[in-house]
């Protein structure tokens, strides 16, 4: 039987799509956090699972502050990275969709959203629509693979996890909830190389309308715990269950409206 189990486990094509990040502080180009995450997963993939083979892809133009900040992801301990080359401003999505279903991944990592540009979020969900394959976000860690079924688990609000058993090929993203990733390494950084790939690329007629300022200060919003660990989680759920609260029935508009208001005080929504 040992054998057949390790037909079933064979290794997997894995891409992973990074972008160049801003630091929240000195708004420096850096690796994207989100997107690190998603490459520490992968390589962890590749520890447990023999034969898995991982492929980094960015799209974007090839300059100096840019290949400064991609290298730290070559810092993690890979050989190259593909640049799907192409002028700022240029929608990312036709490039990246193009060069997926020509090389076939079974399975693409990519972060929720970008630390810059748009930073809309969408990018994995028009990625799926276009190549007609399942998404599943929020990611916490990949279990095992087998038969051409990935099983997931899914972080969810309150440090709450979801376990799922998706078929390849198909598209997860990850945020705050995955592994921290590893430091990145001056050395393999510089030795690491690009392999340049000539796209079509087409302007992002969305982005050129409209117009960048800095951000103003939004409200607060409701606490989501993501904790890493089993132990954080149930401390999460269970203050969450036995906080205490109000029920209210048969009250008048206005006073639901004032407890409303308490509870936004109370979180800290409202100042």
């Amino acid at each position: 039987m040992q054998p057949d189990r390790q037909q079933q486990q064979q290794g997997i094509d894995v891409a992973v799509l990074v972008s160049i990040g801003r630091h929240p502080t000195t708004g420096r180009a850096r690796r994207a956090e989100q997107d690190a995450r998603g490459l520490e997963l992968a390589l962890a993939m590749e520890a447990e699972l023999p034969g898995t083979r991982i492929s980094v892809l960015h799209a974007g133009p090839q300059a100096d502050d840019s290949e400064s900040a991609l290298r730290g992801y070559l810092g993690m301990g890979l050989e190259s990275m593909t640049l799907l080359e192409q002028p700022a401003g240029s929608d990312a999505i036709l490039s990246l969709v193009e060069h997926l279903a020509a090389t076939a991944p079974q399975l693409v990592i990519t972060g929720a959203r970008a630390e810059r540009g748009e930073g809309s979020g969408l990018l994995p969900y028009a990625l799926a629509e276009h190549l007609g394959w399942p998404l599943v976000n929020s990611l916490a860690s990949v279990e095992k693979v087998e038969n051409g079924v990935v099983t997931l688990l899914q972080a969810l609000p309150r440090g709450q996890r979801r376990r799922l058993k998706v078929r390849l090929p198909a598209i997860i993203s990850v945020d705050e909830a995955a592994p921290v990733a590893r430091q990145s390494a001056f050395g393999p950084a510089r030795r690491a190389t690009f392999a340049i790939t000539p796209t079509t690329p087409e302007a992002d007629s969305e982005l050129a309308q409209w117009h960048l300022a800095p951000a103003r200060k939004r409200p607060k919003r409701l606490k989501i715990v993501k904790a890493a660990s089993a132990r954080d989680r149930f401390k999460a759920a269970a203050k969450s269950e036995g906080k205490g609260g109000q029920v209210l029935a048969d009250v008048t508009p206005e006073q639901g409206a004032e407890a409303i208001y308490k509870l936004l005080k109370e979180e800290d929504v409202l100042r």
